[in-house]
């Protein structure tokens, strides 16, 4: 049944849900922020706020007092499954609030644009990025450019931080987005992260039209290059119209490559607490299987202990009914992953790093469980995603051994297994690396 939610439980959730999402940085994270989210763990008061949203006023939705703005926050599975699965009608990804946002850098991505221009966007987006395809058609090429800048990140290093790991992560995903040309091109993704930051203030901000067009410049360039090997190569052989824009649908790739970044040493820590998880990670790579399925799942279950978007969002185009009540057009309804994700109350493995659920099958058994979102609506690169990822985890456990040093939050030994902490500043995180062939003796 729905039922409208009161002043101060809408005012909660703002200010416990709403606002600790927006501050840490929606579309670019805000490493100093996070410092203090992850500080006092407000993924925990998230998680927990929308339990007691679902005590107080059942299966939901409920519906937020929000001045200017229908909002309908789902607490069920089935609700989630039927928003995703209806997407793009009746359920739109281009919410007005992800317009707003995304127009700062990607005005033309998929994710931005309504119907009907979105099908054949769509369309064209699943045809570069091979999306029915568990293994892209550059896979080859992919892990040798992986492999090189592997190879390169660790060197002679034997500590291990965000920063070098970014600088590194960034190389290989200009490489195979953009060509081997692009490696360097620093200035491309540091204004691409610029635009994002504006991005994250949405409407409040106005667009910075010459930075973006001076983005919009020097990424065109890398593409008409259309090196051999990389996505600008398809590009560049696909027919393709003015409407769909193919080079504006590239900046999105870039900015979901950032998140994929966070997942790779967030699942790199989970592993360095997981020994034995680890030691299943190398005999992943032992067996000669190329898609390597147990570090995939490793990522996948990353994602879901920690989502790179936490807040879901699909508007309403028609009134739709739920339980007897009509909500009208232009609704906006609310997906807020974590609480799903890390739910005691409905998932079993909610707190505990559990990869083997997205292999036995128990993963299925949860709806609502999306660390790629579902539907329609799926990311469309999620193979490609899980290709260099799990690529880049086979290629550093190949090398060496990681002890995490930081954070202490899962550093614990309480957190190392059924506890992990609900919010992880993937900023902080910190490894001493030995190198194999530098392990002492054990003679």
């Amino acid at each position: 049944m729905t039922r409208r939610a009161g002043v101060l439980d809408t005012a909660r959730f703002a200010g416990e849900v709403v606002a600790p999402t927006l501050a840490g940085g929606v579309l670019k994270r805000r490493p100093k922020v996070m410092v203090f989210i992850d500080r006092l763990q407000l993924d925990k008061v998230a998680v927990s706020a929308l339990r007691r949203l679902r005590a107080r006023y059942g299966s939901g939705p409920v519906l937020l007092r929000l001045p200017g703005r229908r909002v309908a926050v789902l607490l069920e599975e089935g609700q989630v499954a039927r928003v995703l699965s209806g997407t793009p009608s009746p359920f739109s990804p281009a919410a007005w609030e992800k317009r707003m946002a995304l127009g700062h850098f990607q005005p033309h991505a998929v994710l931005a644009t309504p119907m009907p221009l979105r099908e054949p966007r769509r369309r064209y987006n699943e045809t570069v990025l091979e999306t029915s395809r568990e293994e892209h058609s550059l896979a080859t090429h992919i892990r040798a450019v992986v492999k090189e800048e592997a190879a390169d990140l660790l060197g002679d290093v034997r500590e291990l931080g965000w920063s070098r790991f970014e600088r590194a992560w960034w190389r290989m995903v200009r490489r195979i987005v953009l060509g081997d040309g692009a490696r360097d091109d620093t200035d491309l993704t540091n204004t691409l992260a610029a635009l994002r930051l504006r991005g994250n203030w949405a409407f409040l901000l106005p667009k910075a039209q010459r930075r973006s067009d001076r983005f919009r410049e020097r990424l065109d360039a890398h593409l008409t290059r259309a090196e051999p090997g990389s996505l600008a190569a398809v590009i560049s052989r696909l027919p393709s119209d003015e409407e769909i824009d193919p080079h504006g649908q590239v900046p999105h790739w870039l900015f979901a490559f950032d998140a994929a970044g966070m997942v790779t040493l967030r699942t790199l820590a989970l592993l360095a607490i997981h020994p034995e998880r680890a030691e299943a990670a190398r005999d992943d790579v032992a067996s000669g299987d190329p898609t390597l399925p147990f570090l995939r799942a490793c990522v996948l279950d990353t994602v879901r202990l920690w989502p790179t978007t936490p807040i879901v969002l699909r508007e309403s185009t028609t009134a739709t009914s739920w339980g007897g009540t009509q909500l009208a057009p232009n609704t906006l309804f609310v997906v807020f992953a974590p609480f799903f994700h890390r739910d005691p109350d409905r998932v079993a493995f909610a707190d505990r790093f559990a990869p083997e659920a997205w292999l036995d099958g128990r993963a299925r058994n949860y709806p609502a469980l999306i660390p790629f979102s579902d539907g329609p609506g799926r990311c469309p690169g999620e193979n490609l995603v899980l290709l260099v990822t799990s690529t880049l985890l086979a290629e550093l456990l190949g090398a060496g051994d990681f002890k995490l040093l930081a954070p202490r939050t899962l550093r614990s030994r309480t957190h190392a297994h059924d506890r992990l902490p609900a919010t992880l500043d993937n900023f902080a995180l910190r490894f001493a690396v030995t190198a194999h062939e530098a392990r002492p003796s054990s003679s």
